[in-house]
């Protein structure tokens, strides 16, 4: 009876593998990133700061070879981050209640002979402003702040992610302006030449005779 129970959850186990994998499931955290960038550099606007060190843990968590910059290595650079924060209630005596902290990272994304791609990710968190925990409030926020960091940095994966699309219409964009550019340069751009004569039908010449012509190939008049 062990054995039929064993079997029939082991059938059960491989049936939802299966069925995961084919309705293209991935586990969270896992990424499918292009080859292009399974080698990267990263240059930051702080290039020591916590938002840059968190963001190279990231990529070293999903096996990304991290290098210096070089003209054939694709790059990714932190462009900047920013904060803002706004209330949203106030206690009965007009004392802040509550406060939306909103976050923002841009970034872009270099890959060499495909292009360069821009992009930014925000964030928003409520927080409570309790007025008699004035001196754990630093502490909160610095907390809250690094939450914000870490989640970042999963969207700029998950972008990151998706870079092959990005890829695919940059190089189809180029295909076809060069299939233009070929086409255009394949028309003869020279005008065909056009030949004027004038005829005189006079008594005392030959009838038809030609008295000039011209032509625009750069023939002289005769």
């Amino acid at each position: 009876m062990k054995t039929m129970f064993r079997s029939l959850r082991t059938l059960l186990v491989v049936v939802a593998a299966l069925a995961t994998a084919s309705c293209g499931f991935h586990l969270r955290g896992s990424y499918n990133l292009p080859d292009e960038i399974q080698t990267l550099s990263v240059t930051s606007f702080d290039q020591y700061g916590k938002l840059t060190r968190e963001m190279k843990s990231q990529l070293r968590q999903h096996d990304i070879k991290l290098v210096s910059p070089a003209a054939a290595v694709s790059n990714l650079n932190l462009n900047g981050e920013s904060y803002g924060e706004s209330t949203l209630s106030l206690y009965q005596n007009s004392r802040v209640a509550e406060k939306q902290f909103a976050y923002t990272v841009s970034y872009s994304v270099t890959v060499p002979e495909k292009g360069s791609y821009n992009f930014s990710t925000s964030l928003s968190r409520t927080y409570l402003d309790n007025p008699l925990t004035a001196l754990a409030k630093s502490v909160e926020e610095e907390m809250l702040a690094q939450e914000m960091r870490v989640e970042a940095t999963k969207q700029i994966m998950r972008q990151l992610a998706r870079l092959n699309a990005h890829i695919e219409e940059y190089e189809r964009k180029e295909a076809e302006e060069k299939a233009l550019r070929e086409l255009y340069q394949g028309v003869d751009q020279k005008k065909p030449a056009i030949t004027i004569e004038t005829r005189f039908e006079g008594k005392d010449e030959q009838r038809g005779k030609p008295l000039s012509s011209y032509s625009t190939s750069g023939d002289s008049a005769q």
